[in-house]
């Protein structure tokens, strides 16, 4: 289960880092020489929209994991 949160938040930072180089490049179109060419895509939003969408994933399966007891937790103690 360590290894999949780590692979998990590596990939949402890579997913973060992706939407900062397209920021970054400012929206430029695929031909610049074209400017008739077909519209842009919008790379920076699919790439926040998949660091989202896999973050509540991953908020999910660390849930469901505790509930399932396949995760214990660690440090302080429940108090009842």
């Amino acid at each position: 289960m360590k290894y999949l949160v780590i692979a998990a938040f590596i990939a949402i930072v890579g997913s973060l880092g992706a939407a900062l180089v397209f920021m970054m490049r400012g929206g430029q179109s695929d031909a610049a020489d074209a400017p008739d060419g077909p519209p842009r895509k919008n790379h920076m939003a699919k790439a926040l929209a998949f660091r989202v969408g896999f973050s509540i994933l991953l908020f999910v399966v660390v849930l469901i994991s505790y509930l399932m007891g396949w995760i214990q937790p660690t440090g302080l103690p429940m108090q009842g």
